[in-house]
């Protein structure tokens, strides 16, 4: 089953390598660049499996959130554990 999935980042640092982790989000199936640092793929991965993909290319300051709107599930690297906890305690309520 395809995956839609909504793929979002921040790149915390100055300097960091854009060309390397845009090319990991396109590379992931057909894509949609909506904002900035906001994108859509349709993808064979779920979205744990593409945020490891993604993550690969990033740094340990960086943040991402993978969002697959098919599965209803998410997986994110990095981000504050006030946003955590509150993803996790929302998300199926």
């Amino acid at each position: 089953m395809l995956s839609n999935l909504i793929i979002s980042y921040d790149l915390n640092v100055a300097g960091q390598n854009y060309d390397a982790v845009i090319r990991s989000i396109k590379s992931l199936g057909d894509w949609a660049h909506i904002q900035s640092s906001i994108w859509y793929v349709n993808s064979q991965l779920n979205a744990e499996q593409a945020a490891k993909h993604v993550w690969a290319n990033m740094d340990g300051n960086d943040s991402l959130i993978i969002v697959d709107s098919v599965k209803n599930e998410a997986h994110w690297y990095n981000l504050t554990n006030e946003v955590s906890n509150c993803i996790q305690t929302n998300w199926n309520r």
